[in-house]
């Protein structure tokens, strides 16, 4: 993780990140043979109904990340349309709408996410789903709590995650530590991945790819998938 600028290298003092070198951590696990792409929870309650700072943002939805969110919508985009064209699975576990009942211990830290309007919950136009994809929806971080994700998974023969959407501090990581545990490799684009704080935005990255996932810019994810593709054309039988 040492070498080409990182996502961290401005938050992360350069002695502890040369200590997790030392230490082995933030290897490269690769890329798998049958990839699968998550959109996390890009709705409108995490991005607004337009581009907004941050703090104009959350006046509409007190979940919103503001910007941040439609910068990272561009790579979505661009992952969605590779996957797509390549007849790769798109799946899209989103926050499911907050009933009564939803009421627990999240709710209790962040009052906020029981109080978005329905329209919240829509899908953003840019990188909404389309006809036949998978949609999961959750009621707590992970895409893997209390879904079938990991059933799907396995009967589709999925063995790699292509990971976006938000929070990178949240819904994001929570997945990927999952989907670790699970034994899939786990890709998260940098910039397809966002949240509210610059900072924690960072900080998660670098610890994401430390640990759990190949952390990298969606134009090296998308030159590493299309090469992926390529190959297991080249493996086909004539």
């Amino acid at each position: 993780m040492i070498g080409k600028e990182q996502p961290w290298d401005d938050v992360i003092p350069l002695e502890e990140r040369e200590t997790y070198a030392i230490a082995g951590l933030g290897g490269a696990a690769g890329f798998g043979r049958r990839p699968a792409l998550l959109v996390i929870d890009v709705q409108y309650r995490s991005v607004g109904d337009a581009p907004m700072p941050i703090r104009d943002a959350i006046k509409q939805y007190s979940t919103s990340c503001g910007e941040a969110g439609w910068q990272a919508i561009t790579q979505i985009s661009e992952l969605m349309r590779l996957f797509r064209g390549r007849g790769w699975p798109v799946i899209f576990p989103h926050v499911a709408s907050k009933v009564s009942h939803d009421q627990g211990a999240f709710a209790a830290k962040i009052p906020g996410i029981m109080q978005i309007p329905p329209e919240g919950y829509d899908f953003v136009r840019e990188v909404a789903p389309e006809p036949g994809e998978l949609l999961l929806p959750k009621t707590q971080a992970s895409a893997f709590f209390g879904t079938p994700l990991t059933t799907y998974l396995v009967g589709a023969g999925i063995d790699s995650l292509v990971v976006t959407g938000c929070t990178t501090s949240g819904c994001v990581r929570a997945s990927v530590v999952d989907a670790c545990a699970l034994n899939f490799k786990s890709i998260v684009p940098s910039d397809a991945v966002y949240d509210r704080s610059p900072t924690s935005h960072a900080v998660n990255l670098f610890d994401i790819a430390s640990k759990y996932a190949d952390v990298m810019p969606t134009s090296e994810a998308i030159e590493r998938l299309r090469a992926l593709a390529d190959d297991r054309t080249k493996d086909r039988p004539a």
